[in-house]
């Protein structure tokens, strides 16, 4: 597929180096970690004296009564809100304070200056070199910290403060990230993306030799290797369209794939040294203006049971072969797979992986936990903390087979202007009357209380003094029920939801070089 591009051979020895050297650090299936072949040894030696976990009982038991300090630490508590349930000694530390002080278990420093954050990293490094949350960690112990994002100074921070950062290095997670990455990774696993090439263009003229090489046709869907996909997916028929991104497009490699007709969905998946958990199937909600300004960008998903048991089975095949593929590369833990279900032929294509904690996670330890009775993150943890275990993953599959319906949106301001919020809803469950007004009728600290499709968790992510532009990430709203229909429009509920929420805000315009400037929209400043 390369050789129709000389920096894409490049690419592809870069990453087949860096991959083969994890793969030789890589964990085994029998044993910790086995750089030469020593990890039935290792294992034995890191856990002499210490029971092996051999059933869910002794995993709950485990949980339970450790002391070891657990962190999640993120600009907001959303991808694993409700894990401290079932894990003792685990908190978080948040930059947004969306509950008031009230959570028990998160930690918000007081001092806070005006800051520009252009990631998740950014915000993540602010915590960590912040003096209240050092003194904090400090307080807690040597222990463990997670992270949805994190780079190289994230880690240099955290082993200053002594604590061991419970995923994969930033080096291994940033070359999986890449979308070309991710197609060479399933190719080897034997998963089939959408029909595709990769390559560089300078042109429209260019892009289109590649296509018609590849017989991709002239329609076209066009990635760049990093950043959030509605964000970094263009569509291309014309040259008008290559023109409107060619400053972006012809410095980077180039995933170009046909444009077909198909379902996106995601799920969240846990890599072990005993094979690969699967979290249930969530299909994307995608692109719609009353919740995202971006063009195909995600805000939200629903898990639903009924339907697509073909692509199901099919699409849990696919995950649990590239769970098993990215361990021998070294990778073990959470990883977030996107799919595609090509409409017309019903054929299931790997799209992306998202090597983190991830957006899906919070639906997945949402149904692990409560129709499973084990949040898939506690076989997460297990991976990375000192202690031997086997237990029969088949049969914890099988645990979260049946579930009710559930969904989330992802609420991004959607206008062009600046304002400064001066009310903003609360944290908690609020509940929808006859005439799609709100109530919040319950302060709760998770979502797991909501009781019916009349009651939706909204979790607050910006609040009264704080600005909103174009893009910003307002909250978050946890439901049972769809929010989306079989043929991918928005429910009159969701809609409703939407706008009972926005209704609870007010704001004041805001111009001139008191505004702050909103980042460009092809840069990764989502906050999930």
């Amino acid at each position: 597929m390369h050789d129709r591009a000389e920096p894409a051979v490049g690419a592809a020895i870069e990453c087949a180096s860096i991959l083969e050297w994890h793969r030789r650090q890589a964990p085994d299936r029998n044993g910790e970690h086995t750089p030469h072949g020593t990890g039935k040894a290792r294992m034995a030696k890191r856990s002499s004296g210490k029971k092996k976990l051999t059933s869910l009982t002794d995993v709950y038991a485990y949980f339970r009564k450790n002391r070891t300090p657990i962190t999640f630490l993120s600009p907001t508590p959303y991808n694993l809100l409700g894990l401290g349930r079932w894990i003792n000694k685990f908190e978080y530390v948040n930059y947004f304070d969306s509950f008031d002080g009230t959570h028990p278990k998160v930690a918000v420093p007081r001092e806070h200056g005006p800051h520009e954050f252009r990631s998740i990293e950014d915000v993540n490094n602010y915590l960590l070199r912040h003096r209240e949350v050092r003194a904090k960690l400090k307080e807690r112990g040597p222990g463990y910290l997670l992270l949805v994002m994190f780079d190289e100074e994230t880690e240099a921070l955290a082993k200053e403060l002594g604590l061991k950062i419970a995923l994969p290095r930033a080096r291994l997670r940033k070359h999986i990230d890449s979308k070309i990455v991710t197609t060479q990774l399933g190719n080897e696993a034997g998963i089939a993306s959408a029909p595709n090439t990769m390559g560089r263009a300078k042109s429209f003229n260019e892009l289109m030799k590649l296509a018609t090489a590849a017989k991709l046709g002239k329609d076209l869907v066009v990635q760049t290797p990093y950043g959030d996909s509605g964000r970094t997916t263009f569509f291309i028929r014309s040259e008008a369209d290559w023109k409107k991104n060619e400053d972006i497009l012809a410095k980077e490699q180039l995933k170009v794939m046909r444009r077909i007709n198909h379902l996106p969905g995601t799920l969240e998946a846990v890599a072990t040294r005993h094979g690969t958990l699967v979290g249930p199937l969530q299909t994307d909600i995608t692109g719609f203006a009353e919740v995202t300004p971006y063009k195909g960008g995600w805000c939200g998903n629903d898990v639903f049971t009924g339907g697509l048991e073909v692509e199901r089975k099919a699409v849990q095949k696919m995950a649990q072969k590239l769970g098993d593929r990215l361990y021998k590369a070294g990778y073990r833990g959470a990883f977030c797979m996107d799919f595609l279900i090509d409409t017309d032929t019903r054929k299931v294509y790997l799209g992306e992986i998202n090597p983190r904690i991830s957006g899906a996670s919070p639906m997945t330890n949402l149904i692990t936990s409560t129709y499973g009775g084990c949040p898939v993150y506690m076989f997460h943890m297990l991976e990375f903390m000192d202690v031997d275990w086997e237990v029969d993953l088949s049969a914890v599959q099988q645990r979260w087979a049946e579930f009710d319906n559930w969904s989330q949106l992802i609420l991004k301001y959607p206008h062009d202007k600046v304002e400064m919020i001066t009310r903003a809803p609360a944290s908690g469950i609020w509940r929808m009357d006859k005439n799609g007004d709100i109530a919040l009728v319950r302060k709760s600290i998770d979502w797991f209380l909501v009781s019916g499709e009349d009651e939706a968790f909204y979790l607050r992510v910006y609040t009264a003094g704080d600005y909103r532009y174009h893009g910003a990430d307002i909250g978050i709203l946890v439901s049972r029920g769809r929010f989306q229909t079989d043929d991918r429009k928005l429910t009159d509920r969701a809609r409703q939801w939407v706008a009972a929420i926005d209704r609870q805000f007010q704001g004041v315009p805001v111009s001139g070089s008191s505004a702050p400037t909103p980042p460009p929209m092809n840069e990764t400043t989502k906050m999930f």
